[in-house]
């Protein structure tokens, strides 16, 4: 049997750092990180990335582990937070996966792998360069010659999207819909407990979304940006694509008001919520704790204990 873990998700400003954090101090664990943009180094403010008094002395993993400027992946995601996860299980200790990435959580639990590839590589060069010559259309025609399934799924302007599935069918010589079935047939890598978090009310997460960037801009939300970009990090790569960053980078850029870059970044932020707990209606068998106005962690811990008496940890 795959080994148990606990998993806690939820949408942006749910509350899963401290619940995480609760439940590790009562049941011996270790949080995980599973915010894709909790990875990178210097971008503390925005991305609400918890800081030492919050983690309590328990420890974190895959936070603080890529520059700004790297392309990071899921497949690295997966592996390196696997190899968290499986120290963690190996010294005796519960692993506690901790954030809003469904994708990250999804494909570290199933254990799937990914078609290697490298972004330097001539094919992805070459790729790069032709569909900013011909353009997306162009390419997806040929990748739906190939791939229809994947074609149809894509829209022209997903550009990344476009190239990278036609270089997994120019590097393997198989489909990413055929990789993606083949990874699917894998058992599962963990056995997880899936705490869910949510607000019962639309109106209250959205409360706590606004507090959340107005606590932000006053803990220096423009500052953090401003050294960004006075360090070179382009404006382009992944990780200033990240909600708060963009928004911000934009304003400092044009010499707009950051207050207005801030109700922007609210706005983002609840898009980005409602996005998330769409992704999350579909993990089977999560047990979902609904906040009222504000969360009830006391509340929310003994439901949790519970739960997890219930699964066998």
């Amino acid at each position: 049997m795959p080994p148990k873990i606990l998993v806690v998700s939820g949408p942006t400003a749910s509350g899963k750092t401290r619940l995480a954090v609760e439940l590790a101090l009562r049941s011996n664990g270790e949080v995980v990180s599973a915010d894709s943009m909790q990875i990178y180094r210097r971008m503390d403010i925005g991305t609400a990335k918890p800081t030492h008094e919050e983690m309590r002395g328990v420890p974190h993993h895959m936070i603080d582990i890529a520059d700004p400027e790297e392309d990071f992946s899921v497949a690295r995601y997966v592996e390196m937070a696997a190899q968290c996860v499986d120290d963690i299980l190996a010294r005796g200790k519960l692993p506690i996966v901790a954030g809003g990435t469904g994708l990250y959580i999804d494909s570290l639990l199933s254990g799937r792998t990914f078609a290697q590839f490298d972004t330097a590589s001539p094919l992805r060069s070459e790729l790069e360069a032709r569909i900013r010559t011909l353009g997306g259309q162009a390419l997806l025609d040929e990748l739906a010659a190939v791939d229809p399934e994947s074609a149809a799924r894509l829209h022209p302007n997903d550009e990344k999207r476009i190239v990278r599935a036609l270089e997994v069918y120019l590097s393997t010589g198989k489909t990413i819909t055929q990789h993606n079935l083949e990874t699917r047939s894998i058992p599962p890598r963990y056995n997880a407990l899936t705490l869910t978090l949510a607000f019962s009310r639309r109106e209250d997460m959205w409360a706590r979304i606004d507090q959340r960037v107005d606590e932000m801009m006053g803990s220096g939300l423009v500052a953090e940006v401003q050294g960004l970009l006075k360090d070179g990090v382009p404006e382009k790569c992944t990780a200033m694509q990240a909600i708060g960053y963009k928004e911000m980078a934009a304003a400092l850029r044009s010499g707009g008001d950051v207050n207005a870059a801030a109700e922007e970044i609210k706005l983002r932020s609840r898009q980005y919520a409602k996005r998330q707990l769409t992704w999350f209606r579909r993990t089977s068998g999560a047990k979902w704790i609904f906040w009222d106005t504000v969360p009830d962690f006391a509340a929310g811990l003994q439901a949790s204990t519970r739960y997890l008496e219930e699964f066998g940890i």
